[in-house]
């Protein structure tokens, strides 16, 4: 089982390859000498490096207290979160998995040997507790690929204690400076040994750096489509990990990405050739619909919970508690199990690359290198036009299950119009962002009574199974009651919502 860890450390140059003297730094009582460890860190890579890119790293290293496999996550500049795996002879499955999203079908082989020789400090305050962790490294760097080279040289690193505060790494900077060390160029020891044996830097001094076709900024309908739509592309990417890991509302940002790529494919016609990216649009609603099973399961137990949480003592009559807590644990280990089988099946890591492809030879059409105000805003508002006429007539209708029907389709139109204006802000400015606005407030309102026809689904299923148990169903009903009346405040908040839109520069 790979365990995950908080890194949170910074990397430093000197001149002299010391460590100044840091006692009476930021509460630091001594610095305690630890002795040399000899560390030996095989990096992983796909040939084309898709990892690096990514910056992300993988490595098997032997030596020191934590030899095993490690993949590192980037979080923010100098905090990344570590998985942890036993020392074996290759890639660990769950390991191979958390990068499945980026290598895909490639063989992830050997890159670069990192051979350190660290020489080990502990940081500690008057009671001896650890405050950080301070090495010199010498470095030895060895490219395993055909035109690698090697490199060496030394570098300071200090590690957070577990716990610690991040602002006592300032204060150490702060010394660090003072005797002339200075932060490394280099975010990582891989990227620093990646450039130091590359080609271009042996024979040229220096590396190149390379061209992202993605950076120019957007001139035309068509680049602020693309834009939009590869975020989605990159955020499905970058979430899986996080999906397979269960970490709290992965799925949630995952099912949003697949969605707004799905809104910009359907929307954005005038730019991208429908008739060859509907296959594409069919496979992101199978993917949304497949996260929505663990998603839905989720704002269910939390919805379910917190009302009953609310309810005064008096009124929870039975074992009301346990009975929604097995129900909430077990529906969601069988959903998580389904989604993570999702994202390993072939289908998903197909459209994964069909997206890809999408986006390097994109089906453009005529209206795609016309400026972005008038396409954008013409898209935008056949949007709200479609959601004028699902709300209008949902309000119309009478409570009851074909206005709960009613409301949902709405529901759906309002995201896809919240998104289409969220792609077309950065042409169009201040109206498509107070769309933007006004549309996820309605989302918002539609989204929380859709929760709560389920939620009162789920209660007259749990009411029932405690009936057959023999077990008082009183408090089901409580519960049930407070959804509707929760409901019917919802529709009763929807005309003053579309009002905001209808009569915004939109409606």
């Amino acid at each position: 089982m790979a365990e995950a860890h908080r890194e949170i450390e910074r990397k430093y140059e000197s001149s002299d390859s010391g460590l100044p003297d840091l006692t009476g730094t930021a509460g630091i009582a001594a610095v305690l000498d630890k002795g040399l460890v000899e560390l030996d860190a095989t990096y992983y890579d796909t040939p084309d490096q898709r990892l690096t890119a990514a910056s992300l790293t993988l490595r098997r290293r032997t030596g020191g207290a934590d030899a095993g496999w490690h993949l590192k996550f980037p979080v923010a500049p100098g905090v990344r979160d570590e998985i942890q795996a036993p020392l074996s002879d290759t890639v660990p499955d769950g390991i191979a998995a958390l990068v499945r999203s980026r290598v895909r079908g490639a063989e992830l082989i050997p890159v670069v040997r990192l051979r350190s020789a660290r020489d080990v400090r502990h940081l500690v305050d008057a009671d001896g507790t650890l405050l950080a962790e301070a090495s010199v490294d010498t470095v030895t760097a060895d490219r395993l690929t055909a035109a690698g080279g090697t490199a060496q040289w030394t570098e300071i690193e200090v590690e957070l204690a577990d716990g610690g505060d991040p602002a006592f790494l300032d204060q150490v900077e702060k010394r660090l400076r003072k005797a002339g060390v200075r932060p490394s160029a280099s975010a990582s020891k891989l990227a620093r040994a990646l450039t130091e044996t590359s080609e271009d830097r042996r024979t040229t001094g220096r590396r190149k750096a390379p061209k992202d076709k993605a950076s120019k900024p957007p001139a035309t309908a068509g680049d602020h489509v693309l834009r939009y739509l590869r975020a989605q592309r990159d955020a499905l990417v970058a979430l899986d990990p996080a999906v397979r890991r269960d970490v709290p509302d992965s799925v949630h940002r995952m099912r949003v990405a697949t969605r707004r790529a799905r809104g910009t494919l359907r929307t954005f016609r005038a730019v991208l050739d429908r008739t060859a990216t509907a296959q594409v649009a069919v496979e992101l609603k199978w993917l949304a619909g497949e996260l929505g099973v663990d998603r839905d399961q989720e704002v269910l137990a939390e919805r379910l919970t917190s009302a009953l949480d609310a309810l005064p003592p008096h009124l929870v009559h039975g074992p009301v508690q346990d009975r929604l807590g097995t129900w909430a644990r077990a529906r969601h280990h069988s959903t998580h199990g389904h989604v993570t089988a999702v994202l390993d099946s072939r289908r998903y890591l197909t459209l994964l690359d069909t997206l890809d492809a999408l986006l390097t030879d994109p089906p453009l059409r005529r209206a795609a290198a016309k400026k972005p105000e008038k396409v954008l805003d013409k898209a935008v508002r056949e949007d709200v036009a479609k959601l004028a006429g699902l709300v209008e007539r949902a309000i119309a209708r009478p409570p009851g299950e074909e206005r709960d029907l009613a409301l949902h389709e709405a529901r759906k139109k309002a995201k896809r119009t919240r998104y289409a204006a969220e792609a077309a802000a950065p042409a169009l400015g201040d109206p498509a962002d107070a769309l933007a606005r006004a549309a996820k407030a309605l989302t918002t309102l539609l989204g929380d009574h859709q929760d709560g026809v389920m939620a009162r689904r789920t209660l007259r299923e749990l009411a029932a199974v405690a009936h057959a148990a023999g077990e008082s169903t009183f408090t089901y009903g409580v519960l049930y009651g407070g959804q509707e009346a929760r409901a019917a405040a919802a529709e009763a908040d929807l005309p003053a919502a579309w009002e905001r839109i209808r009569s915004g520069a939109y409606g």
